[in-house]
């Protein structure tokens, strides 16, 4: 009988746990958080919270492969925070530049296209995911690693000391 009642009460202590658990991951991320730069001009955007549910798993389920954690496992030396992004030429820390880069990526000095090595637009015949992105899509996925830095901070980027 004790061992029933055991089990029962650990049950409903995990859905307990559960519920609690889930609704505290489901918080949405006030405006100012949301809001991410859209252009080189400066100008911003305020990103919907279905954006950034989309851009989330657009991201994880696209770019997640190689790019955990905004690290770039064949590349540690170039990763997604906000420096790296701002240091690319050209730089790569806005919707549209970021879009532009998923379309027809460069290397880090903006010289040479790596499209044949990086999934993009332009290589779709060689990355099948990238064949149905549209280009709302990728706003999406860019509006995820622009937002990322606000959410995790120095662990976006970070590399192997945090994941």
């Amino acid at each position: 009988m004790f061992k029933t009642y055991s089990k029962f009460c650990a049950c409903i202590l995990f859905c307990i746990f559960n519920l609690f658990v889930v609704s505290a991951s489901a918080i949405d991320l006030d405006e100012a958080t949301r809001t991410v730069t859209a252009d080189s001009s400066g100008k911003t955007v305020v990103l919907t919270p279905e954006q950034v549910k989309r851009g989330k798993r657009l991201f994880n389920t696209t770019c997640g492969a190689c790019h955990t954690g905004g690290i770039t496992k064949t590349n540690p030396n170039v990763g997604l925070d906000p420096e790296a992004l701002s240091l690319a030429t050209p730089r790569r820390d806005s919707i549209e530049a970021l879009v532009d880069f998923l379309k027809n990526p460069t290397t880090y000095d903006g010289l040479e296209s790596i499209a044949e090595i990086h999934p993009s637009i332009k290589s779709a015949d060689i990355y099948p995911r990238m064949r149905s992105i549209t280009d709302e899509d990728l706003s999406s996925i860019a509006g995820h690693i622009l937002l990322q830095p606000k959410i995790v901070a120095e662990k976006w980027g970070g590399g192997k000391i945090y994941f």
